[in-house]
């Protein structure tokens, strides 16, 4: 099977996405077989054109997804069997709203910088100290849609304490300004609380929806968000 044709490139050498794309176009066109052994890092830098490191994070990003599998001293082979996964984004509320052709508002309950909870806490890490707190509820045609419980590192993210998110909502806000390399998303279904049930226009112990997600730059602790779905909440993704 030919090779492909040189690759494109940004001032002279191919990006990382570049390169994973053109390992990845060769896995599916069985240039590499499944269960074969990819060529090293060095070998795949020179014939690129490009810095090992380049090659090194198409490779681990190749890994993530399932479609190779890396072992010191090993090397990478292809995938016998590659991992289907999910694709999830992070979503903002007020376009999922919108693209079910209902009017969107916000409302921030309450602001404060305060000590978070041991639960939030544990999770972003020891050196966190105090966090900026905001609890803020979503509607659609001004039925609550989605309770949001709010905890951002202003270390991580300075120019969040300048907001006063009255025109935009701190989802949408950090979807804008704030890119994350990694995070962490655990879904549930739980019983409301009765003050839950009050804001979300639910019954006391209603089943609903609950996503807790984290979010990192690097080794640093974005974002913790509690979001609580009203009753009925149906989530899509693809696959």
């Amino acid at each position: 099977m030919n090779e492909a044709s040189p690759l494109a490139t940004v001032h002279g050498q191919p990006t990382w996405q570049v390169v994973r794309a053109e390992i990845l176009r060769r896995i599916r066109a069985r240039y590499w077989e499944p269960g074969a052994l990819i060529p090293g890092e060095m070998v795949l830098a020179k014939k690129f054109g490009c810095a090992r490191a380049t090659v090194n994070r198409a490779l681990r990003d190749l890994a993530e997804e399932g479609l190779v599998e890396r072992r010191r001293k090993a090397g990478t082979r292809v995938a016998l069997h590659p991992v289907r996964k999910a694709t999830l984004e992070i979503p903002v509320t007020r376009i999922e709203v919108e693209k079910r052709g209902a009017s969107y508002r916000h409302a921030v309950i309450e602001r404060e910088t305060a000590k978070p909870p041991e639960l939030v806490a544990s999770k972003l890490g020891s050196g966190v100290k105090k966090l900026l707190h905001l609890r803020s509820l979503h509607f659609a045609d001004d039925h609550p849609f989605i309770y949001e419980d709010r905890w951002v590192n202003q270390v991580a993210v300075p120019d969040v304490m300048k907001e006063s998110f009255e025109h935009v909502s701190t989802n949408e806000w950090l979807v804008r300004n704030a890119p994350f390399t990694h995070g962490d998303i655990t879904f549930g279904a739980e019983n409301t609380t009765e003050a839950e049930a009050q804001l979300l226009e639910a019954h006391e112990g209603d089943a609903i929806l609950v996503i807790q997600r984290i979010t990192w730059s690097e080794k640093m602790p974005i974002t913790f968000v509690r979001l609580a779905h009203a009753p009925g909440h149906r989530l899509r993704t693809t696959i």
